[in-house]
This record gives structure tokens, C-alpha cells and sequence, in this order.
């Protein structure tokens, strides 16, 4: 078959609860006028939610009175008409509802699920719904009916360009949108549907909600082909509309001179300088504030098996697993920044003297591959910078900035040269300052409030809790022999996590995360990692 009559639906919206009954008997009227012509049924986004839930219980009332209706009668309907159909309400996982769209064959039956990906954060935090699987590597989903490929995108995944790409990659013929799009310009939406139909080279197809007949924003349901023209705009009108496609036709363009012909993403692909965007791909791991805890940080990198502070330490720990790293910063008399624990060099080189006395070249011709029978022999001093070209976003780090004293301010140039890197490799999500200087503390908070702080012990190790909570920080580091499991409580009513340093003892480990700890510091990564098994978490995605 190489037409479909594509059908789509866009019900009217409500800000009005009361008008849930109303709203959603239109919906089941509207499959009611469907019929045998229609190869392809398209409904909105929570048709189970057919008004605006103003309060979680709304929510969940709608979907145990809708749910289930509105599912048989999706399934009735595909069946009665001989039609795909699809149709987005909520999915109960076993671990919370999902936002779901679900796929009908002609027969009726599920043959598929797409669930949303970029859930928002109502659905996230205030409803909260089992939105577990979007924090988890995926490739887009693909359902095939009858030889034809089917992507899909709900209301907020449209503004998600980056994974057009994705989506171009699994060469679909139609994409799916679910939407509730309800307070963008229309001219906006259709721009967004335009664009992902140009990029993937598929049909979109898209079903939303109108905000009332005369509004200008929300609504917009459309079919949009792969070269970008526009099939049916609905803008704000209430109904159902048809059209006739050929998901079989593509739209491939002139590729560069003597070139052949190629849709617009193989175009895009030969010229792709990945390394130019933010960071990206099935490395990456979830931000601080997502990711779980207990966990163990590997203090200065795998430091029992590689030199610490060094490119092979942090490689080596993260290559297990760990989520967390610890790496100590000071600044070079040029004004680089580089990870090193002591000011002096003759620990861990063979140089002599204070780091701040040398320029970084000048640090690059000392060996600091001291140790490990020399198999490490003519390391280099690691600057801040490589650590965040290889490793930003694939590990939470904990950064120790190192000062002259617990008491004096540093130098904002530093700080500010410091908080600059970190946002040039996207990682502000992914890092915490850790110091026992307060004033150095109370600088940061105001120059990078949006970046995580943790208090460490200072000249006042016994009162870091008490100090978090006064600096508003939201992490403590505890010094061995100066906590309890009172402070970690204390911490804990004040929504502050606790790090220990350190423990390389499984069983003392054990103890602290039995007292309440989250993060415990180490030197020898997996030997921890392996006693502890799955007390800890790991870094890996979906662990």
C-alpha cells in the first residue's frame, strides 16, 4: 500500500475540571466518526486527562475513571475502521504511571509503546511518575507495522532537536506526535514539525489539543511531509481532519557539486564535528542531583594502582564504575590551573619547590610518574583542563580547590578562571566545590551560586554541619574521628549529603553507610567497590 489517509483528531482543552466528562465524551465521540477510509487514527497527548488536573489527586482520579475507557476504546476503534491508531494516555509500570503512547494494529491489539522522554518537571516532581527509564541510555523508539517504520516525539520531546539525528538514524517513515502543547505560538509549533520532518525525511504527524477556536497558541496539529510542506494545519479549529500520504516518498536534495542526491541528514552527517556540541552520548551519566546514592569516590583517581591525580588514575577508576572522583586544583605562576594534592613537588616528581613557583611548561618537564616500579615513568602534571576534555559529564567530581589557609580569600581571577571552565565543558551539573576555607567557600556561593558546595573540615572539623547550614552548602565532608552518626542526621534534616574521608576498610565502610553515610571517600576503588557490591552505586547508566 502506498497511500494512507491520515486522520487526525484535536480535541478541545480546559483549564476547568469540571469539564472533564464533556471533554472527554467528545473524545470517544470524535473515534465514533472515524471510519474504513482511515489508514492511520492520530490522538492527542492524556486523553485520559481530558481537562486540567490542578492537584495530584485530579490527576489520578482521571486516570482510574478514563483510563481504561478510553484505551478500549482506542483498541475498538482501530479494529472497527481497519486503522493503525495512536493514542497517548498514562501506563502503570508496576513502579508509578508513565506517559505513554500507545501503538494499535488494525486488529486492535498493542503492538507497541513509546514512552515519553523528557518528561516535564510537573510530571517529574509533582506528580511524581515513574520517570525512571529517561535518566537511562535509549535508542529511539521504533515500531514497525506493515513495512513501515514509526518514530515517535510527545508535546515536550519536540524542542529537543538534538535527537533528531537519532531519530534521522533508524530511517523512519512517520513520526508520531502525541502532543499537549499548550502555551507555544502556533507559527512556532509548525516551525518545530517542519523542521523535524526535514531532518529525519519522514512524514509528521502530529495530533494536539486546541485552547479554544479563536486562540493563537496551543492547537496545531498538523502533517507536515519530509521535504517540509505543510499537508494540514489545524491551528486552534476543533475536529478531526484528513489527508492522503505516501510514506514511501522521500525528499532527497542536492548534496554539493558532483555529489549525488541525499536526504538532508546524510547531508548534515558527512560534515558532523561531534566534538564541537555539548557533551553527548551513552557516556554520560546523570548530573549530581539525579544521581543515586550511596556511592564511593575515588579520592585523587584509582591512586593504589596509578600515580595519584593523573589521567591514569581517573581513567582507571571510572573505567569501573566509579561515580565520583576527588582531584585537588592549584594554580601555576602563569596562571594555569593544575591537579596536584601538596604545594611542594618532591611527593609525587622528581621536581623540587612550591607549585606557584613554576609556569605549567616548566611543570611539564618533571616526571611525575614517581613510583609503581616505574611503569609510569615520564608522566605529566595533569591541568584542570584535560581532566574536563576527557572526563566532563561521564563522572561527578569533587573538587578539592587547595588554598594557603583556612582563612584567607583567593584570588577571583582564579576562582573565576576555575567556575569559567567548568562552564565551557558543560559541566556545572557534574561538580561540587570541596574546601575547608570558608571564605573561599562564601566566594564561590557568590560568584557560581548555581554550582554545588562542599564544607570541608578546616580549622573547625567537629562543626562542618553547623557551617553548611549557616553558608547554605549542600554537601558536608567529614574528617575521620570527627563525626557521628548524630552529625549525619543533623546533616540529613538540613537536606545536606555527607562524604567521609576516607575508608580503604570494606567493613568500616560498611558501618558508616549502615550510620546514614552517602559518600565515602578511597583510595583503592575496587577492592571497595567489591566488598561493598551493592550498597554502593555505580556510574554505569541504568545501574
Amino acid at each position: 500500500m502506498a497511500q494512507m489517509k491520515v486522520c487526525i483528531i484535536q480535541p478541545l482543552y480546559s483549564a476547568d475540571y469540571e469539564r472533564s466528562e464533556e471533554l472527554f465524551q467528545w473524545q470517544l465521540d470524535a473515534m465514533d466518526a472515524c471510519d474504513d477510509s482511515m489508514d492511520l487514527i492520530v490522538l492527542p497527548e492524556a486523553t485520559d486527562v481530558p481537562a486540567l488536573a490542578k492537584t495530584v489527586a485530579q490527576f489520578h482520579g482521571s486516570y482510574e475513571k478514563y483510563n481504561k475507557i478510553i484505551l478500549a476504546k482506542a483498541s475498538e476503534t482501530a479494529k472497527r475502521c481497519h486503522s493503525i491508531l495512536f493514542i497517548n494516555a498514562l501506563y502503570d509500570s508496576g513502579k508509578g504511571l508513565r506517559n505513554t503512547t500507545y501503538a494499535f494494529d488494525r486488529e486492535g491489539k498493542v503492538v507497541g509503546h513509546y514512552f515519553k522522554q523528557h518528561p516535564t518537571n510537573g510530571e517529574v516532581f509533582k506528580r511524581k511518575m515513574d520517570c525512571d527509564y529517561s535518566y537511562e541510555f535509549s535508542n529511539p523508539t521504533v515500531v514497525e507495522i506493515e513495512g513501515l517504520r514509526y518514530c515517535f516525539l510527545t508535546c515536550y520531546d519536540f524542542y529537543f532537536y538534538e535527537i533528531f539525528p537519532n531519530i534521522a538514524r533508524q530511517r523512519p517513515d512517520i513520526i508520531i506526535g502525541c502532543s499537549h502543547q499548550r502555551s507555544d505560538r502556533q507559527d512556532a509549533l509548525s516551525l518545530m514539525s517542519r523542521f523535524l520532518a526535514y531532518n529525519t525525511n519522514a512524514y509528521v504527524v502530529r495530533s494536539s489539543v486546541s485552547m479554544d477556536e479563536n486562540s493563537e497558541i496551543g492547537g496545531g496539529s498538523t502533517v507536515v511531509a519530509p521535504d517540509g510542506r505543510v499537508i494540514i494545519d489545524m491551528a486552534s479549529r476543533v475536529g478531526m481532519e484528513t489527508c492522503i500520504i505516501d510514506p514511501t516518498k522521500k525528499y532527497y536534495k542536492p548534496a554539493g557539486y558532483g555529489n549525488p542526491d541525499s536526504a538532508h541528514f546524510e547531508y548534515i552527517e558527512v560534515g558532523r564535528r561531534p566534538w564541537k556540541y555539548r557533551p553527548a552520548g551513552s557516556a554520560i551519566i546523570l548530573p549530581d542531583e539525579h544521581l543515586s546514592y550511596p556511592r564511593l569516590c575515588a579520592h585523587r583517581g584509582f591512586n593504589t594502582v596509578c600515580p595519584e591525580n593523573s589521567m591514569p588514575a581517573f581513567g582507571a577508576a571510572i573505567a569501573l564504575g566509579a561515580p565520583e572522583i576527588e582531584f585537588d586544583l592549584w594554580e601555576t605562576r602563569d596562571h594555569q590551573i593544575v591537579s596536584i594534592h601538596d604545594s611542594s613537588l618532591e611527593r609525587v616528581s622528581d621536581g623540587t619547590g612550591k607549585v606557584w613557583d613554576y609556569t605549567l611548561e616548566e611543570l611539564r618537564q618533571f616526571d611525575f610518574g614517581k613510583g609503581f616500579e616505574g611503569a609510569y615513568k615520564g608522566l605529566r602534571i595533569v591541568t584542570f583542563e584535560e581532566i574536563l576534555q576527557k572526563f566532563a559529564c561521564h563522572v561527578i567530581m569533587n573538587i578539592h580547590v587547595k588554598s594557603f589557609n583556612n582563612v584567607d580569600p583567593m584570588d577571583e581571577d582564579y576562582l573565576k578562571n576555575i567556575i569559567a571552565m567548568i562552564r565551557k565543558y558543560d559541566c556545572e551539573k557534574y561538580v561540587y566545590f570541596m574546601t575547608g576555607n570558608d571564605t573561599l567557600m562564601r566566594q564561590f556561593g557568590a560568584l557560581a551560586p548555581d554550582i554545588g558546595r562542599c564544607v570541608g573540615g578546616g580549622n573547625a572539623r567537629d562543626l562542618v554541619v553547623e557551617r553548611a547550614i549557616e553558608m547554605g552548602c549542600e554537601k558536608v565532608q567529614f574528617m575521620r574521628k570527627h563525626f557521628s552518626k548524630e552529625k549525619i542526621d543533623l546533616a540529613h534534616a538540613h537536606g545536606i549529603r555527607c562524604n567521609i574521608f576516607w575508608s580503604d576498610d570494606p567493613a568500616e565502610a560498611a558501618e558508616w553507610l549502615d550510620w546514614g553515610m552517602d559518600v565515602i571517600l578511597t583510595n583503592d576503588y575496587q577492592r571497595m567497590a567489591a566488598g561493598l557490591g551493592d550498597r554502593v552505586k555505580t556510574g554505569f547508566i541504568g545501574s
